[in-house]
């Protein structure tokens, strides 16, 4: 399949909960972040934006159009008083926090960045919250490196001790514990505050990322450039998801207790994953990539590099039973409409990247109805 064609939108999807509601997306100009926005936009939502500026050049975000956006405010998350400002300003009812120091390998040359940003920050955005008496539905995203990495092949589930061996991955495990705290402490005993959760997503992929040492953007900067795709760690086994999944899971966690008290057994911590079959070493998932877009990939081990993890899954029950939550496609889907993205920005010159972004949008909402998910189902009403 070289292109997407048409689909009309689903009015079903997530129950109509984002229709009108004002969101605030920290981290809007990352990656997630400008899927999420434009998801939220796709769903008649009001989408504010809470930032630094995009991370590189180029980026997913510098293809959105500036009327997607509500408001855009350019800050630092670790200055309190902007997102002070910003929450005051915006009002809004549900908060989607991603922004964060997103890369391993970049917290061992920037330790401190990466702690205030990813621990501190979380810490400014929920003292915001609770200063001003906002009420609002507010999910925090961390990530799977959140868990104390033992190299099993169990997945971990939410229960499992949290930890890591590298600064990004105790930042985020501190940004749980950070939750937890400020959780128990403060959201649940105050009527005035909404209710507080937190999401792990696994390794996600998809059109739009152009970070450093992240398999994929390497992968087209190496094609684009004529080279083989330099592979650090091929047989490192990560949890491989299309960034539509572990967002489909922020969306209808948020839109769920929303409507719920905050004793219910749905607030607390999920992990969004794959399934099973998709937790791939990275070697199979450069393979799959280069059967879409040709090229050579090698190998560039280094015995000397920084710690990464060997092995790492994600159990996605939690999110099955209480959420009807699953993922949608699997492993070889999921790299291909990766892989298609980006040919049809980079070698096709595709004239409208977001309308083909909203079209993969529109593939997975009708991919999700045909499997029955509840969050592309219609409301049952009393």
């Amino acid at each position: 399949m070289e292109g997407l064609g048409p689909v009309n939108p689903i009015p079903t999807i997530f129950h109509g909960f984002y229709a009108g509601r004002r969101v605030l997306v920290t981290g809007h100009t990352g990656f997630k972040g400008s899927w999420l926005s434009l998801w939220l936009h796709r769903l008649g939502a009001e989408v504010h934006g809470f930032s630094l500026p995009p991370p590189t050049r180029p980026s997913l975000h510098e293809l959105l159009p500036e009327s997607l956006f509500a408001t855009r405010t350019e800050a630092d998350l670790r200055d309190r008083q902007a997102i002070e400002t910003v929450i005051a300003r915006v009002q809004p009812d549900v908060i989607f926090h991603l922004a964060a120091q997103a890369l391993v390998r970049r917290s061992y040359a920037e330790p401190l960045e990466t702690f205030q940003t990813n621990a501190l920050g979380t810490v400014h955005l929920l003292e915001a919250i609770r200063r001003l008496g906002h009420r609002c539905v507010t999910v925090i995203v961390t990530s799977d490196k959140c868990y104390e990495n033992r190299e099993w092949v169990y997945a971990y589930r939410e229960n499992d001790p949290l930890g890591g061996h590298d600064v990004y991955s105790m930042s985020k495990a501190a940004a749980e514990l950070i939750v937890q705290a400020w959780d128990r402490s403060f959201f649940r005993p105050d009527p005035r505050l909404g209710p507080l959760v937190t999401a792990r997503a696994g390794n996600v992929i998809g059109g739009g990322d152009y970070a450093p040492d992240r398999i994929v953007p390497d992968c087209v900067r190496a094609l684009l450039a004529n080279q083989p795709v330099r592979v650090r760690r091929p047989r490192a086994v990560r949890p491989w998801q299309h960034v539509l999944e572990c967002l489909s899971g922020y969306l209808w966690l948020a839109a769920r207790i929303a409507r719920e008290p905050k004793d219910s057994p749905l607030i607390g911590p999920y992990n969004f994953g794959p399934d099973p079959a998709a937790q791939q070493p990275v070697q199979t998932l450069v393979e799959t990539f280069l059967r879409h877009w040709p090229g050579q990939w090698e190998d560039a081990s280094d015995p000397h590099a920084p710690h990464e993890a060997s092995l790492l899954a994600l159990a996605i029950e939690k999110a099955a039973a209480l959420l009807g939550w699953r993922p949608v496609w699997d492993f070889e889907r999921a790299v291909e409409q990766t892989a298609l993205w980006y040919r049809h920005r980079h070698v096709l010159g595709h004239p409208d990247m977001v309308r083909f972004s909203l079209e993969q949008i529109a593939h997975y909402e009708a991919d999700a109805q045909r499997n029955n998910l509840a969050w592309a189902q219609p409301r049952v009403r009393p």
